[in-house]
């Protein structure tokens, strides 16, 4: 059970958030950044990290700020002076979908041959779940960014998250839900272990509270290449709900119109990180006004946000999952810097410790947090995303998730908070 607090509505906490920035504009002579008197001693080898992340498929919208949140860790580790005078190497590859398993199969064939010691990733819990038995087997750490599917708790001593697990995420829908007031609701969600396990927390929250799902209970979810939508549309809305969930992907830019189009208002729908994404492209505007959505992590900073930007290249559409992949790279190399080997047993040997797990003294960012590990001292990152240290089963012990309103233009704005303790 998740225990919540709720930050006030459009109060930022992108203060906590861009304490990690303190380091990104600062180099550090190689010399002083050496392991040398009193930290870990390097293995000898530099430290590789792969990505395992959505180029393509139905979740390639989370590709790119995930991408740039590894790159401008690289970035920040390297200008340092990188980790025991070598430059961090990363080496990115695509997650796609489970549409498309094959290229997260080939991806990780390729990662496990090129010997990094973790592997960033995937977004699709789902995904991550046809490739980590392979990926653990070969004794790399997985560290996804974005997964939050309740299977993955505990699921392996080598794999980790960044993101919290949906009875976080979904106990924060389910109370947003019934605050608005919401007594009976549908819920439209695919046949994927991701949407499956969050439409469990939700349904629990809402009975839990004496509503009714009326909709999307075990059994009425659709296959991933559904392409009925309107029969759908109707068999949901024939059960009259008060507010309809929709827990899916790519097939939300079908699902939305047909809900509009039979005359569902928009400010009683509800989305989740797989769809909350910017639709001005894709509908007439207004379409999903009032309309709302929620996205495990801190609302970032503007600074950190123009940071993924110029690492972009340019403006992002979206910044979901960003912070967490930078976090998820900074403890990466962290841990590999404490145990003085880039290897995945070392890496996720000291993982816990460099998230906070064990006390220690509170940073940001590479320079301060390396120069404490270097100087024998416990650290406690402090991570961009906000999520507390790894817990026993190496989810984030703590996590906010974001709640999403989307505006005429059919673009998602940050809103407020609610803070987590899984």
């Amino acid at each position: 059970m998740a225990r919540w607090n709720t930050i006030a509505r459009g109060a930022a906490f992108a203060a906590a958030a861009s304490l990690a920035l303190a380091a990104c504009s600062s180099e550090s002579d190689p010399e002083t950044s050496s392991t040398e008197g009193g930290g870990s001693e390097a293995s000898g080898d530099a430290l590789t990290i792969g990505s395992l992340l959505p180029l393509t498929g139905s979740l390639a919208f989370l590709g790119p700020p995930e991408v740039a949140g590894v790159d401008l860790a690289q970035k920040e580790i390297n200008d340092a002076g990188g980790v025991w005078g070598s430059d961090v190497e990363i080496i990115h590859t695509d997650s796609s979908d489970t549409d498309n398993p094959q290229i997260a199969s080939q991806s990780v064939t390729e990662l496990i041959s090129q010997d990094v010691a973790a592997i960033v990733g995937a977004a699709s819990s789902a995904v991550t779940l046809n490739v980590v038995d392979d990926v653990t087997a070969a004794g790399i750490v997985q560290i996804s960014p974005a997964n939050t599917s309740t299977a993955l708790t505990g699921y392996s001593p080598l794999f980790f998250r960044t993101a919290p697990p949906d009875t976080v995420q979904g106990d924060a829908l389910g109370n947003l839900i019934l605050d608005d007031g919401i007594e009976n609701l549908g819920i439209l969600l695919f046949a994927d272990d991701y949407a499956t396990s969050l439409r469990d927390v939700v349904q629990g929250v809402i009975e839990e509270a004496g509503g009714t799902v009326t909709y999307g209970v075990s059994g009425d979810e659709f296959q991933t290449d559904a392409s009925n939508f309107e029969s759908i549309v109707q068999d949901v809305l024939a059960t009259n709900p008060d507010g309809i969930l929709v827990i899916a992907f790519d097939q939300t830019k079908a699902i939305i119109p047909a809900l509009v189009g039979a005359g569902f208002p928009a400010d009683k729908l509800y989305l989740t990180d797989g769809n909350t994404a910017d639709y001005s492209a894709d509908f007439e505007e207004g379409t999903m006004t009032g309309a709302q959505g929620t996205i495990p992590g801190a609302n970032a900073a503007d600074d950190f946000k123009a940071l993924l930007d110029e690492v972009n290249g340019s403006p992002l559409d979206s910044y979901a999952y960003g912070a967490e992949s930078y976090d998820a790279t900074m403890l990466v190399a962290l841990a590999a810097l404490k145990g003085g080997a880039g290897d995945g047993q070392t890496v996720a040997d000291n993982l816990p410790a460099v998230s906070g797990a064990d006390g220690g003294t509170e940073c940001t960012g590479w320079v301060e947090c390396s120069e404490l590990i270097e100087a024998g001292e416990d650290i406690i990152y402090q991570a961009v995303s906000g999520v507390g240290p790894f817990n026993d089963e190496n989810d984030p012990s703590s996590a906010y998730v974001g709640v999403y309103e989307y505006d005429e233009s059919n673009v998602q704005t940050w809103v407020e908070a609610v803070f987590g303790e899984v």
